[in-house]
C-alpha cells in the first residue's frame, strides 16, 4: 500500500506525513551540495513531503534548493532541522542562520539534536557556563513565541532525559527523534511519549544490514514479496512510529512509501528480536557518545 499517512502532534498542531525521507550526507565532495540536492529532488518528485536535516549535517542549502527546484510548494513540505550541540547558548540565533541557509521564512520542526551543550570553539573552560538541557529548552520556547517555528522537539532523548525536561518545559516537545529499529524496539520511551501525546520519529529505522539480514525479517519478506526494509519500515508504522530512511537511489525511495499491512503474528515476531542494541552512535571506547556517559543520557 501507498503510505500517505499523517501524524498529528497535539503539543503544537501540527502535523506530518509518517513516511520522510533523511538528508544526512558525508562531508566528502559535493556530497552535502549539488549530489545530495539531486537525490532529495528526486524524492520529492515522487511524493515525500517530509525531509529531516540538521545544522551538523551541512544540507541544509541543499533541502532549501531542492523544494525550489522541484516545483514543490514550501508549504507542502514539513522540514526538520536540529540544533547543534555547540548552540545550546545561542538557540535563536542558531535557528535564524538556519533559516538563512534553506532560504525559508519558517522551519516546520525545530529539534535539540541531543541532551549536550558542547562548548563552543573559542570559548575557554571556566568561564563559559554550559546551559542545561532545561535552560536550552527554555530558548527553545523562545522560538515559537518569535515565530521562526512552528513546532519544537527533541532527538536522542531517553526516559531519563525526556522526564528531566519535563519537569519545567512550558511547551511540551511535539517530537522526539531516536534510533529506533526491531533490534532497539524502545518500548518503554515509546509509551512515555505517548503518555505526554509526543510523536516519535526513528532515524536509522531498518536498522542497516545487521537487522536487514535477521533470518525472521528475510523469511517474512519473502512471505510478504517485499524488501527487509520494507518490512522493517511496516512494523514501525504498526506502532504509529515516523520514519525517515535515507535512499539516494529512486527505486529504493519509491519502495520505502509502498509497504506491505503486516499480519499481527508477524509484528509479534518483529517484536521478540528486542534486544536493546545501537546500531549508530554507540558508545566508544571510554563509554562515552558525544563527551556524555552513557548512564547521563540514560541509555
Amino acid at each position: 500500500m501507498f503510505s500517505g499517512r499523517i501524524v498529528k502532534m497535539p503539543n503544537s498542531g501540527t502535523a506530518c506525513p509518517i513516511i520522510g525521507t533523511g538528508a544526512w550526507a558525508p562531508d566528502v565532495g559535493d556530497e552535502r551540495t549539488t549530489k545530495a540536492k539531486e537525490w532529495l529532488v528526486s524524492a520529492l518528485n515522487i511524493g515525500y513531503r517530509h525531509i529531516d536535516t540538521a545544522q551538523s549535517y551541512g544540507t541544509e542549502w541543499a533541502v532549501g534548493e531542492a523544494i525550489r527546484e522541484s516545483g514543490v510548494d514550501r508549504e507542502d513540505v514539513f522540514v526538520v532541522s536540529k540544533l547543534d550541540n555547540p548552540n545550546h547558548h545561542r538557540v535563536y540565533d542558531s535557528l535564524v542562520e538556519s533559516l538563512d541557509k534553506l532560504g525559508f521564512k519558517w522551519l516546520d520542526m525545530f529539534l535539540m539534536h541531543w541532551p549536550i551543550a558542547e562548548m563552543p570553539e573559542g570559548a575557554e573552560e571556566g568561564t563559559w557556563h554550559r546551559p542545561t538541557l532545561n535552560e536550552t529548552w527554555e530558548q527553545m520556547e523562545n522560538c515559537v513565541r518569535q515565530s521562526k517555528c512552528e513546532a519544537i522537539g527533541v532527538s536522542n532523548f531517553s526516559v531519563k532525559t525526556l522526564t528531566e525536561l519535563l519537569k519545567t518545559a512550558r511547551i511540551k516537545p511535539a517530537m522526539n527523534q531516536v534510533e529506533m529499529h526491531p533490534y532497539l524496539a524502545q518500548h518503554d520511551l515509546l509509551a512515555l511519549c505517548r503518555e505526554h501525546d509526543i510523536a516519535v520519529t526513528a532515524y536509522t529505522p531498518s536498522g542497516t544490514d545487521v537487522v536487514r539480514k535477521d533470518p525472521v525479517i528475510v523469511a517474512l519478506a519473502e512471505k510478504y514479496g517485499v524488501t527487509s526494509t520494507q518490512i522493517i519500515l511496516a512494523w514501525h508504522l504498526s506502532r504509529d512510529v515516523i520514519v525517515i530512511p535515507k535512499s539516494v537511489k529512486p527505486e529504493h525511495q519509491k519502495e520505502n512509501l509502498n509497504l506491505p499491512t503486516l499480519e499481527e503474528d508477524d509484528i509479534k515476531k518483529i517484536n521478540a528480536l528486542d534486544r536493546g542494541q545501537r546500531i549508530c552512535n554507540k558508545p566508544d571506547e571510554n563509554g562515552l557518545v558525544w563527551g556524555m556517559s552513557a548512564e547521563e543520557l540514560g541509555w
